[in-house]
């Protein structure tokens, strides 16, 4: 594992080492990012939906540098169900809030209903999930403690399990955060405010307002509101606070507002970037009149632009340059951060051989009436890290003697899928670059290239350009590189990014198979 706590991206930096940054802050699918400050320390999270471990928790202390710290699900449950790949189910809209000694983490699943979870340290450990509000069509949750001692929930509703939408809800809630106390009451209407597909709701109090900050208009082309009430049930009045404008940046909103050390604000949120997914975005805030302003305000109607570029928020101090691991040397018995299964895992999947420096992936069967990896759980992914880069990973394969048909390879997950893998056939080793289009379907992969290996110890690469268009190569030596394949352009999943990873496959069950030794796994220019 490459050591975290202080890794540089060598493919995107928000900090330009100026005093200023850049955004994204963050170049990769933190799909609909909460934050919050605790003393000097900041903590971020964001939907993580199928992907396990879930809920992964971020850490900075300037709001631009960041890193993995750990994740608040380690499987998902129902676990039976989860065991499984969900595609677009599990963790939506979740909320990160510290209250009386500890963090609480609410989310809500459609089909199930409002989760929490708590814990002391928010690296972890993070206690079992509570089911707060139990129930198909409950999402987007958030809760506020008030300073009388009531506590209360504002949530949303997802249209294809509760046959209603773009409305949001508030129940009082238990001041332990466990369940709530009554039913949820309709606090506003995006139907007949303009605001279609309003979700994504965080709870606050200022100045005696309680505020409630969502996201409208849809993920690619919507706007950030801003709705106050003196009562958590309303009426609420509200005011669209951020829009695209004259900027680049697409449909900003859906995120949290945080305060400095020094008193200033700020406003963390998404962007969708189709193959890359929602990246993230930091914006400067300011309180006019008792509405917030997000982004910057050229015109003085109350209604800000995002920024490209910008100076980074007073903190009080200077910290280091750092970004999220990508890069993983497989060093350390403890898999990277940055990594997560396409559904809940099993040990028996891999472990990091630490005396050989690697990490061993075992073969899996593959479910009956397989078709392509759409429905592979065992797919050990990581999200895009920026707009363009290079991933090349050392992987030396042992295939069972017993049968043939084991494959052991990269792939780009998404709708669309382009993978490079060797695979044991009865003629020899086949390395193959394939692409699948529209695997949710089922359609099947297209052989685009194959050729004959001799050794098992082979380099595998793809270069990813802007618009996530990938080229593949191969090399036996990790100094002369040959082109294979065609070029794939990659695609989203279902809410997600596109994310990159390692596989290892077997056409039926038996009671053992083979295994791929990865010696790293690096991204560079």
């Amino acid at each position: 594992m490459v050591n975290a706590q202080n890794y540089v991206s060598k493919v995107w930096v928000s900090d330009k080492g100026n005093g200023n940054y850049q955004n994204p802050i963050l170049y990769s699918d933190y799909s609909d990012p909460d934050v919050i400050r605790v003393e000097d320390d900041y903590y971020m999270t964001s939907s993580s939906f199928n992907s396990a471990p879930g809920l992964q928790i971020l850490h900075s202390k300037d709001l631009v540098n960041w890193k993995i710290i750990g994740a608040a699900v380690l499987k998902q449950t129902p676990e039976e169900v989860f065991d499984k790949p969900q595609h677009g189910n599990g963790v939506w809209a979740p909320s990160i809030r510290f209250h009386n000694g500890d963090f609480y983490i609410y989310y809500g699943d459609p089909d199930y209903g409002i989760y929490m979870t708590k814990a002391k340290n928010p690296a972890g450990p993070w206690d079992t999930l509570t089911l707060v509000k139990p129930g198909k069509g409950f999402i987007d949750s958030c809760p506020l403690w008030d300073e009388d001692g009531k506590a209360y929930l504002v949530h949303g509703f997802a249209g294809s399990r509760a046959g209603l939408k773009s409305i949001l809800a508030v129940a009082p809630l238990s001041s332990d955060g466990k369940k709530v106390l009554a039913e949820s009451k309709i606090i506003f209407d995006g139907h007949a405010t303009g605001n279609e597909t309003i979700e994504g709701p965080k709870f606050y109090k200022r100045n005696g307002y309680y505020y409630i900050l969502c996201p409208a208009g849809g993920v690619p082309t919507g706007w950030q509101l801003a709705m106050r009430s003196k009562s958590p049930f309303g009426p609420y009045e509200s005011k669209i606070v951020m829009a695209q404008g004259k900027s680049d940046i697409n449909g900003p909103h859906q995120g949290g507002w945080v305060t400095t050390q020094t008193g200033e604000d700020w406003f963390i949120h998404f962007q969708e970037h189709q193959p890359y997914g929602r990246v993230v975005h930091l914006q400067p805030m300011k309180w006019v009149k008792d509405w917030p302003v997000i982004g910057v305000d050229k015109d003085g109607d109350g209604c800000g632009d995002p920024v490209a570029t910008f100076k980074k928020p007073n903190v009080g101090k200077t910290y280091p340059v750092m970004t999220p691991a990508e890069s993983d040397e497989f060093d350390s018995r403890d898999l990277g951060l940055q990594w997560q299964w396409h559904a809940n895992s099993k040990p028996t999947w891999a472990y990091n051989a630490t005396e050989d420096g690697v990490l061993r992936m075992f073969s899996v069967p593959v479910p009956d009436g397989y078709k392509n990896l759409w429905n592979i759980p065992n797919q050990l992914l990581q999200k895009l890290p920026a707009e363009e880069f290079t991933v090349t990973t050392k992987i030396t394969i042992f295939p069972s003697n017993k049968f043939t048909g084991e494959r052991f390879g990269m792939n780009i997950m998404g709708f669309d899928y382009g993978t490079l893998f060797v695979e044991n056939t009865e003629k020899g080793l086949l390395l193959s670059q394939n692409e699948c289009i529209n695997s949710d379907k089922g359609t099947a992969e297209k052989v685009n290239e194959s050729v004959a290996l001799k050794d098992k110890t082979v380099y595998l690469r793809v270069k990813m350009v802007k618009g996530g268009v990938c080229n593949y190569s191969y090399s036996l030596d990790n100094k002369k590189f040959t082109a294979i394949g065609k070029t794939f352009k990659a695609k989203e999943g279902r809410w997600i990014g596109a994310k990159i990873g390692l596989y290892v496959t077997r056409p039926k069950w038996s009671n053992d198979g083979g295994y791929m030794d990865v010696d790293w796994f690096r991204f560079d220019k």
